[in-house]
């Protein structure tokens, strides 16, 4: 589900909210049992997706079998520093343990050394893996804007289109900075919306910057604070209700 394309408090509804919503379980300290509130949050709220650990895939997709809400983990993550053959690993793994959706932190330090061959690569081989594993598989390349100049957020769009990849998104949420409006229309001018989605990560806490996102270019948003964006959704709406 797309948002709508003028987005604001008048054009969304509390699960229109929801489903441009990547929920994020993936603090580095997040218990099982935290995994599977999380998860049931996810169900109950009926978000696009889960984010979890790799090690936490199964878990997800056990708890969220049938709600509708799907399984997305993530690959090279924090960082973007493990070796694409092993990037390509991760991703079928978790493909095995029941994940439909894979968010690729792209090499970061090797993007900033200029070996775009190399990065383009790394993409297509994972992407081609994934898909050829699961079609449906949704790619997203993870660029972590704060560490980039324009000139390389806008190289990263390129080679992650090239590529094949599905999405490009801001940020993981664990380095300097996240989502910022400025990156998000970079990014959307950079890509062709008929093929690679957007998507911002990174800060995402309260529903009027989340709406902001989308105005700016964003198909998804990855936020941890899920329940109180949509409850604020709700709440607003029902005020708006009142006053007709």
């Amino acid at each position: 589900m797309s948002p709508p394309s003028n987005p604001s408090i008048e054009t969304l509804t509390p699960e229109a909210v929801a489903k441009t919503i990547d929920h994020a379980l993936l603090k580095p300290d997040m218990t099982i049992d935290e995994v599977i509130e999380g998860c049931r949050l996810c169900a109950k709220y009926q978000t696009a997706s889960v984010c979890v650990k790799p090690c936490d895939v199964k878990i997800a997709a056990d708890v969220l079998q049938g709600t509708g809400v799907d399984v997305g983990t993530v690959i090279g993550f924090p960082h973007g520093n493990t070796p694409a053959n092993v990037k390509v690993c991760e991703a079928l793994t978790a493909i095995d343990d029941g994940a439909v959706e894979l968010d690729m932190v792209l090499n970061i330090g090797h993007l900033k050394s200029r070996r775009f061959d190399e990065v383009r690569n790394e993409i297509r081989d994972l992407t081609m893996a994934a898909k050829a594993k699961l079609p449906t598989c949704c790619i997203k390349v993870i660029f972590e804007c704060s560490l980039l100049t324009d000139e390389e957020k806008i190289t990263a769009c390129k080679l992650s289109e090239d590529a094949g990849a599905d999405y490009v998104k801001t940020s993981t949420g664990f380095s300097t900075g996240g989502a910022t409006i400025a990156d998000l229309k970079l990014m959307r001018a950079n890509t062709n919306p008929s093929t690679t989605r957007v998507k911002a990560s990174g800060g995402i806490r309260t529903l009027d910057f989340l709406i902001e996102c989308l105005q700016a270019g964003a198909d998804r948003i990855g936020a941890s604070a899920t329940a109180a964006i949509v409850d604020e959704m709700r709440a607003r709406k029902a005020t708006e209700f009142k006053l007709q």
